[in-house]
């Protein structure tokens, strides 16, 4: 078991009951704090999830800022895919990686993948991050239950990670936080083990943060351990924000949201040429009908109409890819144009001639 501890913040990593080595990495450096949970088997794992950590800590900024820190996590992701190509780990080695910089009351979350970013606010557990999962789309869906989640036989299939592929992006979340509440950063080995609410029940159990830590790993071990676990809790205060900076920061975001009302207003009154040329500049690749292919436009309709183009079919099929890769592709990887998504199938191609080899 390793642990880090300062004033507000704790980090622990323990590799659980059932695992015979860890392949989860924390860093906590602030105000930057995160977790990995690396994918790839033995040692594999454990090279991805520190070789991302390590790009982050980085690239990170020096302050709270969300494109910067989407900027750093894909830096992140072309360090693991570098590793890779390198000979480091696996070839087909990944990561999650769920990031989050705190600066008073502001957070800042970069997320890939199953690990989670959750805020503890007046004794209610919230999730701020989407899972990047089959089991998470299937949720959402509504056609299993959260307690089938737990034992469905594809729980561990993700649909994003970080060395996956290089045009991976990563979900990005600001929140307005107040004092006294908690951040909490965790791997699917502690929620795949407890419940949000004995999560929480954990989290308000104990005023400090190394306690809180503890007593989650704890917790987890004792449901049975079944993965490693990894938790970061942060504990918010003011710091060195001014009086009354939080609730500006808080009309600030209220304003970000009227102007935002204001502009889809605006749009939507000029949308039928706009959103069909801005369609026209999108592309992205997906699996259809078993097979590889890339389309210009969007995978979903807007106003009831269709804006996608066919481009280019494969022969490729996307079990050749992995299941990581496959589960993405059902999904839609979007690309920056066509020519990016017509790169990106002469790399799949490579890959899938390197591996018959």
């Amino acid at each position: 078991m390793t642990r880090t501890r300062r004033a507000s913040y704790a980090g622990l990593s323990d590799t659980g009951r059932v695992r015979t080595h860890n392949e989860d990495t924390v860093l906590l450096s602030p105000p930057v704090f995160a977790v990995a949970d690396g994918l790839g088997g033995h040692h594999a794992g454990e090279i991805a999830s520190l070789v991302a950590i390590e790009t982050l800590a980085e690239q990170a900024p020096p302050r709270p800022d969300a494109k910067a820190l989407g900027r750093a996590v894909r830096a992140a992701n072309r360090a693991v895919l570098q590793a890779a190509a390198a000979g480091q780990g696996h070839s087909s080695m990944g990561t999650t990686l769920t990031a989050a910089m705190v600066d008073g009351t502001s957070i800042v979350v970069a997320h890939v993948g199953d690990s989670r970013a959750y805020l503890f606010h007046a004794n209610r557990l919230e999730q701020i991050t989407n899972d990047h999962s089959m089991i998470a789309d299937m949720l959402r869906q509504g056609s299993i239950t959260v307690e089938e989640s737990r034992v469905h036989p594809n729980r561990s299939i993700i649909t994003r990670a970080l060395g996956s592929d290089p045009n991976m992006r990563a979900d990005i979340y600001e929140v307005d936080a107040e004092p006294g509440d908690r951040l909490l950063l965790c791997t699917d080995g502690l929620t795949g083990m407890l419940s949000d609410a004995k999560i929480a029940d954990a989290l308000s159990a104990y005023g400090d943060a190394d306690s809180a830590a503890r007593a989650l790993i704890d917790a987890a071990n004792a449901a049975g351990g079944h993965d490693n676990i990894s938790v970061v809790v942060v504990d918010i205060n003011d710091g060195n924000t001014a009086p009354g900076a939080a609730s500006e920061a808080r009309i600030r975001g209220i304003a970000s949201i009227l102007i935002t009302l204001f502009v889809i207003a605006a749009i939507a009154g000029i949308a039928a040429i706009g959103v069909w040329r801005y369609a026209y500049q999108q592309a992205y690749v997906v699996s259809e009908d078993n097979r590889v292919v890339l389309y210009r436009g969007f995978p979903d309709t807007w106003a009831g109409l269709e804006l996608r183009w066919l481009v280019q079919e494969t022969t490729m099929t996307p079990g050749a890819l992995g299941p990581v890769m496959a589960a993405r592709l059902a999904q839609g990887i979007p690309v920056e144009n066509v020519e990016a998504g017509v790169e990106l199938l002469e790399q799949y191609q490579r890959e899938i001639a390197e591996d018959a080899q």
